[in-house]
């Protein structure tokens, strides 16, 4: 069986990395069976086999793969008689742009919203590392750097602007059915509701519909993972 080993909080339940998240999604997409190994930041040690210090990594066979885009084209090569995530060439370049503008535009500022949140949901042993690493990261306190998420809100309804409008017109962003595109967003999202009780998104924002939209995919799978405070 596939192993696959995912950033956990102090709850060994709650998974609220965005980039796990897009392994999570691919993984039941490809109607595969997988184990997950909760990992936190300071087991670098539990995935030195693979070479570097960062989740997701996935275990296959005698197969290491780390890296959720190297992962998502590695489950299409190596299943392809299973649903594909990407579909095409043309699709996977799609998905490529859907990536860089999330990791660019949209990550800043769920993080810029929730980052001080993470920390008080982390195991205790993680916290020093995550809280030194990240204020070197932003140049200031985590307290400083939420201090205005109501105005980064602001700012990131407008950035969404792309997803909402995409959205209206189609179900997915991959069309009728959802793909690796859909997966890279929503795991975005994702991560701000497994990680942080402050809602990123509007109240009558559209977005929402299609969130709750992703939420319901293969059985509820990503709605039955523990939330802040449930």
């Amino acid at each position: 069986m596939i192993k696959f080993y995912d950033l956990a909080a102090a709850n060994e339940k709650q998974r609220f990395s965005p980039y796990c998240w897009r392994t999570h999604m691919a993984l039941k997409h490809k109607q595969l069976p997988f184990e997950t190994i909760p990992w936190r930041f300071s087991d670098k040690e539990v995935i030195a086999f693979s070479g570097q210090g960062l989740v997701p990594v996935l275990v296959d066979g005698d197969k290491t793969i780390s890296d959720s885009w190297k992962i998502a084209e590695y489950l299409d090569e190596a299943y392809p008689n299973t649903p594909s995530l990407f579909g095409s060439a043309e699709a996977k370049r799609h998905a490529r742009f859907i990536k860089h503008w999330t990791e660019t535009t949209l990550h800043p500022m769920v993080s810029r919203m929730t980052v001080l949140d993470i920390l008080n949901e982390l195991h205790e042993k993680d916290q020093p590392y995550f809280r030194e690493s990240r204020e070197k990261r932003f140049g200031k306190t985590l307290e400083e750097v939420v201090s205005d998420r109501e105005d980064t809100r602001k700012k990131f309804a407008l950035a969404l602007a792309p997803l909402r409008l995409a959205t209206a017109e189609e179900p997915f962003l991959c069309g009728g059915t959802p793909g690796y595109a859909d997966y890279i967003v929503f795991a975005m999202l994702q991560w701000a509701r497994s990680s942080s009780a402050f809602p990123v998104l509007l109240a009558d924002d559209t977005v929402n519909v299609w969130r709750e939209r992703m939420l319901g995919l293969f059985a509820a799978y990503a709605a039955s993972f523990p939330t802040p405070g449930k």
